[in-house]
């Protein structure tokens, strides 16, 4: 089962960029601040559209499960791809898995600075997550395809700190690390997240 996944999230790379329109943020969504070693990244989580995997992402928050985590994988290049980053599977880390929440269920897109939730199965995702930049409509639930169509969940999209996104997707990365077809995806020098805090 892994190994489709990470073979379509390398497959997707090949598509043209398409410019995409960031949602407008909404009063019920919670601003979060990830104060980087690159730079401060904000994003705006939508509670109200993606309930579950936004509760989960909160408590990651509100626990400082993401505080000294890093953004490990850079996946494209210039302004098309994404990064990802989060708790690696840390057993000291990791919170119980959630269910999965696609996005026909939800409404949300795998558009220009989306976030959304890594996975291997459909309900396995914990504590890491990427953030897309560019249009990547393959990463959405595709009902109508064969296998595991369940796509990825979608839960917040960023607001401020695009330049600190690009930087990090532009960032070296490892010739040995990583495997299968993650190896050349790893930052040669991770992206240490110092804090994870919710903003007034």
């Amino acid at each position: 089962m892994i190994r489709p996944l990470l073979l379509l999230l390398a497959a997707l790379l090949a598509l043209s960029p398409a410019k995409a329109q960031t949602p407008p943020t909404a009063p019920t969504d919670i601003r979060v601040a990830l104060d980087t070693d690159a730079g401060r990244i904000v994003v705006a989580v939508h509670a109200d559209k993606a309930p579950v995997t936004a509760a989960n992402f909160l408590k990651y928050v509100d626990q400082k499960r993401f505080d000294g985590t890093v953004f490990y994988r850079g996946v494209g290049a210039a302004d098309y791809g994404f990064v990802q980053g989060g708790a690696q599977n840390d057993p000291k880390r990791i919170l119980p898995p959630i269910k999965h929440e696609p996005t026909t269920q939800t409404g949300l897109t795998h558009d220009d600075g989306a976030l959304s939730m890594a996975r291997y199965a459909p309900g396995s995702a914990t504590g890491d997550f990427f953030i897309v930049l560019g249009k990547m409509p393959a990463m959405d639930a595709q009902p109508d395809a064969p296998g595991d169509n369940q796509g990825f969940a979608v839960f917040a999209h960023l607001v401020e700190g695009m330049d600190v996104v690009k930087a990090i997707l532009a960032a070296p990365k490892s010739a040995t690390a990583g495997e299968g077809v993650m190896k050349g995806q790893m930052l040669a020098a991770p992206v240490k997240i110092r804090t994870a805090r919710r903003e007034p």
